[in-house]
């Protein structure tokens, strides 16, 4: 009754499920939901994304920060088109344990838990241990209620028999700022690079190196570009 209503929450399939996950890795939902839809709409099915070009892929996920994700996800879809789905799903590019447990949870309806940052503060707060049918409602109740410092503890359904109830927390560490960080560097030239090629001699070395060791770019006679 309380759930978010989410579009990857409104279709079992395996790619859809994929691609939300990969997405939300790192980044909050909000910013994940216009990208997921369009996404989507551009590449409905998994050998669309493998048949798309490296640079379109790189192109639409610009924004989305953590551009490794969208190399990624495209050899991912590429593997699974000339493969199959695989019985490990952690042997997919950029799939983790507990991506591999969403997609093995909510598409494919395995009885397993996945475990995020959410369900693992609702658990140690509260004491319980929670089956696999509470999945989603554990990851609402961590991101809009249980929150990390000041949970909201009047309107949790868990609170009567909280172990934690009323308490705050201490802040965790933040990340460093990405004003003018070398993530923003690098973020800078990648968007340059969806636009047009460079050559090498115009941009910082070690930015493009840094790309190109995440597929991100390729480098031929001098000139920096997108991978095709």
């Amino acid at each position: 009754l309380n759930g978010r209503d989410l579009p990857w929450r409104h279709t079992k399939d395996p790619y859809s499920i994929l691609v939300s996950e990969v997405m939300l890795q790192q980044t909050q939902v909000d910013r994940v939901r216009p990208y997921y839809l369009e996404w989507i709409n551009r590449w409905s099915t998994i050998e669309s994304l493998a048949a798309a070009s490296l640079a379109d892929v790189i192109t639409a996920w610009q924004g989305l920060g953590y551009n490794r994700r969208a190399v990624n996800l495209h050899r991912a879809a590429q593997m699974v088109t000339r493969d199959g789905w695989p019985d490990n799903l952690r042997t997919l590019p950029g799939v983790g344990e507990y991506t591999a447990a969403a997609i093995a949870r909510f598409a494919f309806e395995e009885k397993i838990l996945p475990v995020d940052v959410n369900v693992t503060r609702v658990s140690q707060r509260t004491g319980y241990e929670f089956s696999y049918v509470a999945a989603s409602a554990l990851m609402d109740l961590g991101a809009t209620i249980c929150l990390a410092r000041i949970p909201q503890c009047d309107s949790c359904p868990l609170s009567p028999q909280c172990m934690s109830r009323g308490r705050k927390f201490e802040p965790k560490r933040k990340q460093s700022a990405f004003e003018g960080s070398f993530r923003q560097k690098r973020s800078h030239t990648l968007r340059l690079l969806t636009k047009k090629e460079y050559p090498l001699s115009s941009l910082d070395d070690k930015v493009v190196h840094s790309l190109l060791n995440d597929g991100l770019v390729v480098i031929e006679d001098g000139i920096v570009r997108l991978p095709l």
